[in-house]
């Protein structure tokens, strides 16, 4: 099944029956799928999770903590915000080395041979059948649960409000790329959809937090496929939120931006009657 190319480094190929044993995680976990709130909390890139059977795609360990394997600190981020805002969320349990699920299927970088400069042995001249098998385990049914997830705040009685639950999808950025200092503590990305977006950046601004608007990247290209895919053909509010990755690699910097976040978000998520009671009191 693999071959050792050089020390430390495995290059593996996916095995023609199921890439996830029995005993591994599922590829996606549904959060506090009761929350009240209508709003849904969706993270592409919660985890650096790959199975056995693709023995770590041929990487380090070390680059498999890096950025280029998840989100750092957005997990824990999301999990804090779903509980301030009691919201339901869902997350991915597997690597964006796998497959990128906030990339389309026909997108050259959903299973990327080379990441921020690191060749990914592992994806090397994928075959078809591998390919396909990826989006079938993990691409799929993250996207399925996400779908279920709007399925089930849509079937809702209407509050006071008419607007439609608002998907929130969060994420997390390297603080330098190709040697550029980032200079933004959050970025929002948007495409037509202003609901969100302005208010949230504005909040953001008043309270002293550098925003950059559809900064370090756009909503508007392939960074926004899962709200593209999800929240536009319903017509739902929807933001991507980004968030420095120096600012929440440790408990403490988790802690202190879950209450920036929350600061922020809440008055401008129950301006518009997103929010129960209970979360904005």
């Amino acid at each position: 099944m693999f071959a050792t190319i050089e020390p430390g480094i495995v290059h593996c190929a996916a095995p023609s029956s199921s890439i996830l044993a029995a005993d591994e995680s599922t590829p996606f976990e549904v959060y506090n799928k009761t929350g009240a709130a209508a709003v849904l909390l969706v993270c592409d890139h919660a985890s650096r999770f790959i199975p056995r059977a693709l023995c770590g795609l041929g990487l380090r360990e070390e680059d498999l903590c890096r950025h280029i394997a998840w989100d750092i600190g957005i997990a824990d981020v999301t999990k804090g915000l779903a509980m301030l805002l009691d919201a339901p969320a869902v997350f991915s349990q597997f690597s964006r080395l796998i497959i990128d699920p906030n990339r389309p299927h026909d997108d050259e970088l959903l299973v990327p041979q080379v990441s921020d400069g690191v060749a990914v042995p592992g994806n090397r001249d994928i075959t078809p059948p591998a390919h396909a098998a990826r989006i079938a385990e993990f691409h799929a049914p993250y996207h399925v649960a996400v779908e279920d997830a709007l399925a089930s705040l849509l079937q809702r009685p209407k509050s006071h409000t008419d607007l439609l639950p608002a998907l929130i999808s969060m994420h997390s950025f390297t603080p330098v790329m190709d040697g550029f200092e980032r200079p933004w503590d959050i970025g929002i990305l948007w495409d037509r959809d202003e609901r969100l977006p302005l208010p949230l950046m504005e909040s953001f601004r008043q309270r002293g937090i550098a925003v950059g608007d559809n900064e370090p990247y756009s909503g508007r290209d392939a960074h926004g496929y899962t709200l593209r895919r999800h929240a536009e053909p319903r017509g739902l509010p929807n933001v991507l939120v980004e968030v420095r990755q120096d600012l929440i690699d440790t408990p403490k910097g988790v802690a202190k931006w879950v209450k920036v976040l929350g600061e922020a978000m809440v008055p401008v998520l129950a301006g518009l009657g997103l929010l129960h009671e209970s979360a904005h009191t």
